[in-house]
């Protein structure tokens, strides 16, 4: 990309974005201080059962504290809200026990500060960490155990552990059963799961929410609930609905699946002399009659320049997970996709966890899976995501336009997810608040990543997405323009939670969850009517009682 060229372009857009920045970063203020005293106080003394005061002091974090820095960064995924601007908590608690967690709630209401809960620190948006005003980050991560029972083929996962943790303990008891989450390792139980977690066992399997059968919240008023306490209503919103509405969800109960003992991964790549074009019409074509064993991802970027090609080229890579061996995948492939071209030498056979390593871009021959442990990214990256649904194939003669738009753009990835299979049989559209699975072809991810600090590159990159999404209105959902929870964007719009904070919810969840944002907005004023557990897109109550702040609570 040019940025100099696009200077001009986005000046006015800069000088806007630039106005409104954040003036400081951590507050360090005596009040701060005062704040942390009081939890410390309220949680040793007021709070039932009170938190020993040894173990009180180690669990909260202030910002003169030395840990407090490190402990926040440990689990920002996202470099954008990193930065010395970025707001920060008034105070990090990381409890290290499940007990601990409902004096913490009840503490914080009564000293009126708002609630961030933070498993892995995915959260595209930073919503898990990040607000403009004072605030408590609380931090899942000690609590990360994974129970596997073998016998009745279910886990109980704490909300702190990873998908690659869970994935690990999994394998560790049985080479042939697994779980339907994501791909990326070190994403949170918690998040991944409250939002409709989707992987690449999608079309065989459905959600993760789907397989949730129990799960242990702690409510607004530091009610600890299992699913028969918490009632179905409450039940059927945590799997998909995103749980920071609603409490702290500490930990959930999944069922299992079977997986074969030998499946097969693939990727191969093609350029547009190499029949992009056609794969992508080849693909669209697919999903709605391949085998639902069958999940392929479409990736699709430019290439720079090189000595032979001397202009911006098409990248398409094709990766494909089949529960299944290759005998039974490549007359698949030839049927569906014959110009990917797909043989016998381009198909790795393997175990479940080697495909879990091979998704996390790991190669399973030298990589052991004890790496699916480690918490820590290869990198973090500036980013920037948004999401669509596609109903309907795009038509062939628009492809071409798409990929010189993605050539223009020249930072901008897409990712194609296939979606149908048995996704639509195994639950309805309301059965979770996840909505798009009947009709739906495949979800699209819309990623530009970028290492370059500052403001101005920022917005430019940032730009890239929300020009490649306007680019792809005509093609994708409408009425509304669907979006998927879990690649969170602050582009659909946010509340203030103010009087109008219900129809300023819509405006996100209907996209988020189409029909069932109504019924979300119901749960919740029956179970946090006051607004306790909130961020910039959460799920607001119908009628707005709003919440008390710190100065209220003080002088109350």
């Amino acid at each position: 990309m040019n940025i100099n060229k696009m200077k001009k372009t986005f000046y006015f857009s800069l000088l806007f974005f630039l106005g409104f920045q954040p003036l400081c970063g951590v507050s360090g203020t005596s009040e701060t201080s005062d704040f942390y005293q009081k939890l410390v106080d309220c949680l040793t003394t007021n709070a039932k059962p009170p938190i020993p005061k040894d173990q009180a002091t180690k669990i909260v974090y202030e910002p003169k504290n030395g840990n407090f820095m490190s402990i926040l960064n440990a689990y920002v995924r996202n470099r954008r809200y990193n930065t010395t601007e970025s707001p920060k908590p008034d105070v990090i608690v990381a409890p290290l026990e499940e007990t601990q967690v409902p004096a913490i709630v009840t503490c914080a209401l009564d000293a009126g500060v708002p609630i961030k809960v933070r498993s892995g620190g995915h959260d595209y948006e930073g919503l898990s960490y990040v607000a403009g005003s004072e605030y408590l980050v609380l931090d899942m991560f000690n609590l990360r155990s994974v129970e596997v029972d073998v016998g009745t083929q279910t886990a109980w996962v704490q909300t702190g552990a990873t998908l690659g943790e869970l994935y690990y303990r999994i394998s560790e008891k049985s080479p042939t059963l697994g779980f339907p989450g994501g791909v990326c390792p070190t994403i949170g139980i918690g998040g991944h799961i409250s939002g409709g977690g989707y992987g690449n066992m999608v079309r065989a399997y459905g959600l993760s929410v789907d397989h949730v059968v129990d799960a242990r919240i702690v409510d607004v008023k530091g009610k600890v609930l299992d699913r028969k306490g918490m009632g179905e209503d409450l039940f059927w919103a945590i799997r998909g609905g995103g749980g920071a509405s609603f409490g702290v969800i500490l930990a959930y109960k999944i069922e299992l699946v079977k997986v074969p003992e030998k499946v097969t991964h693939f990727a191969v790549e093609k350029t547009l002399e190499e029949h992009a074009t056609n794969v992508m019409v080849e693909f669209q074509r697919a999903v709605e009659t391949m085998d639902p064993n069958l999940f392929i991802r479409l990736i699709v970027q430019s290439t720079p320049p090189g000595e032979i090609q001397q202009k911006r080229n098409i990248k398409l890579t094709a990766m494909g997970l089949f529960l299944g061996d290759a005998a039974k995948l490549l007359p698949i492939m030839n049927k569906e996709m014959p110009v990917l071209g797909l043989n016998s030498s381009g198909c790795q056979e393997m175990t479940w966890i080697q495909s879990v390593l091979e998704w996390a871009d790991y190669d399973h021959t030298t990589t052991k899976p004890e790496v699916l442990l480690g918490r820590v990214p290869d990198q973090v990256l500036f980013t920037k995501r948004k999401s669509d649904f596609v109903m309907t194939p795009i038509p062939r003669e628009a492809i071409p336009p798409m990929w010189k738009k993605v050539i223009e753009l020249g930072d901008i990835e897409l990712k194609f997810n296939s979606f149908g299979g048995k996704l639509p049989e195994i639950c309805s559209d309301e059965e979770t608040p996840f909505p798009h699975r009947s009709g739906v072809l495949y979800l699209i991810q819309y990623a530009v990543s970028w290492k370059e600090e500052g403001s101005e590159g920022e917005m430019l990159f940032q730009q890239q997405a929300r020009d490649m999404y306007k680019f792809m209105g005509p093609f994708v959902s409408s009425n509304p323009r669907r979006a998927y929870l879990n690649y969170r964007d602050v582009d659909l719009g946010t509340t203030e939670h103010g009087v109008h904070a219900l129809s300023e919810g819509r405006l996100y969840g209907t996209k988020y969850f189409n029909k069932n944002y109504d019924k979300l907005a119901r749960v919740k004023t029956t179970v946090d009517h006051r607004n306790f557990f909130r961020n910039a897109q959460s799920i607001p109550p119908l009628t707005q009682a709003r919440p008390r702040n710190r100065k209220q609570a003080d002088s109350s």
